[in-house]
């Protein structure tokens, strides 16, 4: 397992557009796939588990990865999130 601290820094947070691409980037991995903020973790494949995190711009979330494919998903899904979901400022 391999875990690594992210902070969501586009300006509109974790909405629904920036969700739906980190479903999609997450679900390419056979490795389950977590994030978690304060006590709650949701699975990043799901897209109703990660708009409840409520992730406004600003949040402090951990990546916790577990499985075959664990290096390569953390990278990726960590590296998405931190560059903004690919969004303009």
């Amino acid at each position: 397992m391999v875990e690594r601290s992210v902070k969501i820094t586009n300006k509109l947070g974790l909405h629904l557009r920036a969700a739906y691409l980190l479903v999609k980037t997450a679900s390419a991995f056979r490795s389950d796939i977590y994030l978690l903020k304060d006590s709650i973790e949701v699975d990043a494949k799901s897209i109703m588990g990660l708009l409840g995190l409520e992730a406004a711009a600003g949040t402090e979330l951990r990546v916790r990865v577990k499985g075959p494919d664990e290096q390569d998903a953390l990278a990726i899904v960590a590296g998405l999130i931190e560059a903004k979901f690919n969004e303009e400022d």
